[in-house]
């Protein structure tokens, strides 16, 4: 549909360390052609949950897209079209144990200076959910404090 049959795959959704925002001096692209995008790759989540973090990164800005922000997602689909014979694969002997982990940015949007942490879950080595939250607040306090007491 958006003519990424014989693009160049790449290794990553993402350039690692890439700091989106709003960029409000960008050139405007259609913002229906870019939800759609967005869109279809949000379907794709239900299974794929290595795409989801860059997925809702680029889906903040569905309101105004940039060519900035278009290609950013157009490289989701090259990543996409590097993988399209992988997927999850659970040997029958495989030991599995479920772990999880969280993490958290401290003012990482760069227009808002909101907070993103998640969470993940994995089932052996294997990533099975993901799931992100956006701060409300720029509060500079933390969220969790643990207290241990002998």
């Amino acid at each position: 549909k958006y003519g990424f049959e014989s693009c160049d795959p790449v290794d990553t959704p993402m350039v690692e360390k890439s700091k989106l925002d709003e960029d409000k001096k960008g050139k405007a692209v259609d913002p229906s052609h870019y939800r759609g995008m967005i869109g279809i790759l949000f379907y794709l989540t239900a299974n794929r949950p290595d795409l989801q973090f860059s997925i809702c990164m680029y889906a903040w800005y569905q309101a105004r897209p940039t060519e900035k922000h278009l290609h950013a997602v157009k490289r989701i689909f090259r990543y996409l079209r590097g993988i399209v014979n992988r997927g999850l694969w659970y040997p029958k002997d495989y030991s599995i144990a479920l772990t999880t982990s969280a993490d958290t940015d401290h003012a990482g949007c760069q227009d808002t200076r909101r907070s993103t942490s998640g969470s993940s879950q994995f089932l052996g080595d294997r990533l099975i959910s993901w799931y992100p939250v956006r701060k409300l607040n720029t509060s500079p306090c933390l969220d969790v404090v643990l207290k241990f007491s002998g």
